[in-house]
């Protein structure tokens, strides 16, 4: 047993033999920004102040050389070998801001449709307790004895009372999990899930208006960041720009359209990137956005998408004057296979 100790505040929470330093920060609440779980995103780096860590398998492109040098550790891979590590990590007043994430949390199967040409929308209800989470959050999915890896998938919808999570998954051809998600998984089936995991939520003290970018299934978390807020009454206007290909690869289109009939603070649009269509604007986010908003600097800002995807719509808005501490961003990353490969399928689809 271990304990991490977050500096400036002082706050400390227990870590088990053979756990993260992740881990054991979710299990205490603590949010770390994190991703990808599997050492390649970065999200998780911090600097360690104290201590003795195994890092483990990570990749360069997220912990250079330089910064392991530094003191930098990744900890979704990190696990302390010393009595004490210290991190940087959090403000003075440090709180809990997680529930802390279960393991193998039963659910069944009680809905499967094909939401669009390539995306599959899986609703779960659980079969014990609900599992708590915060809108915009992820669970991981697969079926080790049936040799299916575990991946993460955002949750697309707001927390309900009967516990019910439904999931969005994009069909990799070379996804061994997404593969079994759309072909084989069927209503009825039980399923086993882990999580909640995440940082990408919003604030519920909010009172900014809200811009929400999306791309793929990155339009997942944030159908259930807007769900929440609309549902608690929020006024401020909130905007949806959703990025496709084409036009058959945009769903939930329904959803989006109900909420700008019943509230007047939402809007939306669709953006079509490799086709022309009546009803939808043409270009990608970087273009189209310029000519929708000349100022976001009021705006708290979600991004969710590929990196590339992502990293532009951070450098637009920065460009339109949004503020750092605004702008939220969730990156779908690749996981890494063995001896550093790419696995064949990616975070939030494979």
């Amino acid at each position: 047993m271990s304990r991490i100790v977050l500096h400036p505040s002082g706050k400390s929470v227990d870590c088990s033999a053979g756990d993260t330093v992740l881990a054991a920060l979710e299990a205490a609440g603590y949010a770390l920004p994190n991703n990808c779980r599997a050492g390649a995103c970065g999200e998780c780096k911090v600097k360690v102040r104290r201590g003795e860590f195994d890092q483990g398998v990570v990749l360069d492109m997220a912990l250079s050389p330089a910064e392991r040098g530094a003191g930098f550790g990744l900890m979704c891979m990190a696990k302390p070998v010393s009595d004490e590590l210290v991190i940087e990590w959090g403000s003075e007043d440090a709180r809990p801001k997680l529930f802390p994430p279960r393991e193998n949390a039963l659910f069944v199967v009680v809905g499967k449709s094909l939401c669009a040409t390539r995306i599959a929308e899986l609703r779960l209800r659980p079969v014990g307790p609900v599992l708590r989470y915060w809108p915009g959050q992820y669970v991981t999915l697969g079926d080790e004895r049936a040799a299916i890896p575990y991946r993460a998938y955002s949750i697309a919808n707001a927390p309900r009372p009967d516990g019910e999570i439904v999931l969005q998954v994009a069909r990799s051809d070379a996804g061994a999990t997404s593969i079994w998600l759309h072909d084989i998984l069927g209503v009825g089936d039980e399923v086993r899930l882990n999580g909640a995991y995440g940082t990408f939520v919003g604030d519920p003290t909010v009172d900014t208006p809200v811009l929400c970018l999306a791309a793929g299934t990155g339009l997942a978390p944030v159908l259930a960041l807007a769900e929440a807020a609309l549902r608690r009454g929020f006024r401020k206007p909130v905007t949806f720009l959703v990025s496709a290909r084409s036009a058959d690869e945009v769903y939930a289109r329904g959803m989006l359209s109900w909420w700008h009939a019943k509230h007047r603070n939402f809007s939306y649009q669709v953006t079509l990137t490799r086709e022309e269509k009546a009803g939808y604007l043409h270009g990608r986010v970087e273009v189209v956005l310029p000519t929708l908003f000349a100022d976001l600097s009021k705006h708290s800002v979600f991004a969710a998408g590929s990196p590339g995807f992502v990293d532009a719509c951070v450098a637009t808005v920065k460009r339109l004057g949004a503020s750092d501490d605004l702008i939220h961003s969730e990156g779908f990353h690749h996981q890494q296979g063995a001896g550093g490969e790419p696995a064949a399928s990616s975070l939030r689809g494979g």
